[in-house]
């Protein structure tokens, strides 16, 4: 980096610095202020750092850091070709911009993927001890970073600044980064993480049925149509609205739930959904603060955990990040006895509001989402934590799986699909390093609910539905489970093809999302293809542009939605088209001798469904999990069709080189 680096500090009072300085080499120091950045190579990644110390004098006033984002740094850094760039556009969630120069970075990014001629790049502005750094709008040859604590006076700073990591393609980039963040801060990567057992089964939530109207009433009738049109939801979670709470301060007052809503409590009504309708785990929602804004201060639950609270500066009475912990596990330990098996937990990086002025922003979020994860053992760990992509909370959970992945689903929103899917999609590619991401929920009695239901099938995260009473289609759901209700859940979430990662779908070509999942003992894997435009547009893909696909010098496809077969080579392109607003899934799968294994047709990641494949020169012996429609493909024609001992030689059909015989249950 030949230019110099620029430093802007703004003090208390309306007092401001400005230095420039080298990097490594140069130091600015004047009017007591010094300034240093630093930067290291370690683990192939370049790691900056930022050395600042204001002196103050013993007896009069001094003009210390301003809590409103008291550093600006514009940092020289190589102009790439193109940039996606992942910034919160609320407290909660990001979303990507697609831009070509670093005047153009939205305020508030988080992370920055870039794409040079020979390389691509992730540069993660960093989380430190008290400090978090924003990726904002630079000039033409100079990226801007600022840092904010949410809290004035702090007079000395020692905080990591960015963190650059370079590869030949940006997957690899990515994980490298957040593989030394996750060193860093001591957390896990998302395949150290377990899943919880309730969220590999098809689950049900309250919210967009009933939001805050949730009742026991509401709960056991929509059990018992689930039931009797026999869709096999094995968890549910009571959302927003359950809590006994002051309505219009949104505060908790109490850890049981509304009587009114819920007059004997949940134990009975969850030990007769169990027995009756085959509901296995329950779960329900608060907030990372209790509710919404905290606890009642005057109630008797205050009184009770005051030990456990924290009063902020603006008034809010919250988990404390320190003695937390027993807050949660108190509650937890009530719920369990209520027979509730998880939480969600909403608002996540609201903590940052709860805490400004009050304690740094990073160690207040760290605290609260350690006493939370603490606290949770009493749930085994069974969490779902949403409305928490800012990075402070991202790099704050040490163990827990589940991240929701996404803004809401919003049932009556326009064009609300393509938004929840670029979201999702793109999130993913940094979001899933460390988490399972869950895609949210939806309606399977809705404009876009096949949509919905693919990109559920390849999410490989949890998959959850919110309809209203007589409102589900179980049609929709069967392409999605095993008849008891588990998930043909894929390895990791689905990504956007490296040729999607810095083009915006919503304004042309078609957005193709990627995801694996065990084929015997190999690794088969689909391309999901969503058109997001108002024209017709093309499409193309080769089987090489799924990187964990298992190595194969040629693949079979099928069409899911064609229902039709063909083979490719690793490098071999797919040309077609997907008309405005469209759809396609091919499910790719490693040819053997004599071709391959479908499983069951009738599912989206049916190929999944396969335990076992043998082949011989002249026979293939697969085990198939689950009876139904079951498919393979090959360019030879079987003299002989077995299963179970039984011939089927004569029942099964053949289109091309597609075949499909049928076995009942």
């Amino acid at each position: 980096m030949a230019e110099n680096i620029r430093c802007e500090i703004y003090c208390q009072k309306g007092k401001s610095i400005y230095g420039e300085f080298s990097l490594n080499s140069g130091v600015y120091e004047k009017d007591g202020i010094r300034i240093e950045i630093t930067e290291n190579i370690g683990e192939g990644v370049r790691k900056g750092r930022l050395s600042l110390h204001i002196k103050n004098t013993s007896n009069t006033e001094n003009f210390n850091l301003r809590a409103e984002r008291p550093v600006r740094i514009y940092l020289p850094l190589e102009r790439p070709k193109k940039m996606t760039a992942m910034y919160l556009f609320n407290e909660w969630w990001t979303r990507p911009a697609f831009i070509d120069g670093f005047q153009k970075i939205p305020d508030r990014t988080q992370i920055l993927f870039l794409q040079y001629r020979d390389r691509c790049a992730c540069m993660v502005p960093m989380v430190g001890d008290k400090f978090k750094t924003y990726i904002t709008a630079g000039t033409e040859k100079k990226i801007c970073l600022e840092m904010t604590a949410g809290l004035g006076g702090i007079s000395s700073v020692e905080e990591p600044l960015y963190l650059l990591a370079e590869a030949p393609t940006l997957s690899e980039a990515i994980s490298k980064a957040f593989s030394c963040l996750a060193r860093y801060k001591g957390i896990r990567m998302r395949r150290e993480r377990r899943i919880p057992e309730m969220f590999r089964y098809l689950g049900w939530c309250s919210w967009d049925a009933f939001y805050r109207d949730v009742s026991e009433e509401g709960i056991r009738q929509k059990a018992d149509e689930l039931s009797k049109k026999q869709v096999p939801v094995r968890w549910m979670v009571i959302d927003d609205g359950w809590m006994s709470m002051d309505k219009n301060e949104e505060l908790l007052v109490d850890f049981a739930p509304d009587r009114k809503k819920f007059p004997e409590g949940f134990h009975r009504m969850t030990e007769d959904l169990r027995e009756k309708n085959g509901i296995r785990w329950f779960g329900v929602w608060h907030a990372m603060g209790g509710s919404w804004g905290g606890i009642v201060p005057e109630s008797g639950l205050a009184q009770k955990e005051r030990p456990y609270l924290c009063e902020t500066v603006s008034g809010k009475l919250v988990p404390s990040p320190v003695t937390g912990e027993k807050f949660y596990r108190d509650w937890y330990e009530l719920l369990n006895r209520e027979g509730i098996s998880f939480v969600k937990v909403d608002g996540q990086s609201s903590a940052a509001c709860y805490f400004e002025n009050t304690l740094p922003l990073c160690e207040a979020v760290r605290g609260m989402n350690e006493a939370l994860e603490s606290g949770a053992s009493r749930m085994d760990g069974a969490v779902i934590n949403c409305m928490g992509m800012a990075m402070e909370n991202i790099l704050s959970r040490p163990a827990t799986a589940i991240s929701r992945n996404s803004d809401d689903f919003v049932p009556d929103k326009d064009g609300g699909f393509a938004e929840h899917l670029l979201q999702n999609a793109y999130n993913a590619l940094y979001h899933n390093e460390l988490y399972c991401c869950d895609w949210d929920m939806f309606w399977t009695m809705h404009p876009d609910a096949e949509k919905h239901a693919l990109l559920r099938a390849v999410s490989g995260g949890p998959v959850y539905v919110s309809d209203k009473p007589g409102a589900t289609d179980a049609e929709i759901l069967k392409p999605l489970i095993y008849t008891d209700g588990e998930l043909l859940m894929m390895d990791r979430s689905a990504k956007p093809t490296e040729d999607c990662a810095f083009s915006d779908p919503l304004a042309e070509g078609v957005l193709k999302l990627h995801n694996t999942a065990p084929f015997g003992d190999k690794r088969a894997g689909g391309i999901a293809a969503f058109n997001l435009t108002d024209r017709k547009e093309l499409l193309s893909f080769t089987p090489a542009d799924i990187p964990d696909l298992s190595q194969a010098d040629h693949y079979q496809v099928y069409d899911y939605l064609g229902k039709n077969a063909f083979s490719l080579g690793r490098n071999e392109t797919y040309e077609s088209t997907v008309e405005a607003g469209g759809y396609r899934w091919f499910v790719i799968l490693p040819a053997g001798r004599n071709g391959a294994c479908l499983g069951l047709m009738d599912k989206y990641a049916g190929f999944t469904t396969v335990e076992y494949v043998r082949e011989t020169a002249d026979t293939m012996t697969a085990v198939i999990r689950e009876s139904g429609r079951i498919g393979w493909i090959s360019d030879r024609e079987p003299s002989k069709v077995m299963i179970n001992g039984e011939h089927f030689t004569e029942k099964y059909t053949r289109t091309g080189g597609l075949y499909v015989v049928e076995f009942p249950e």
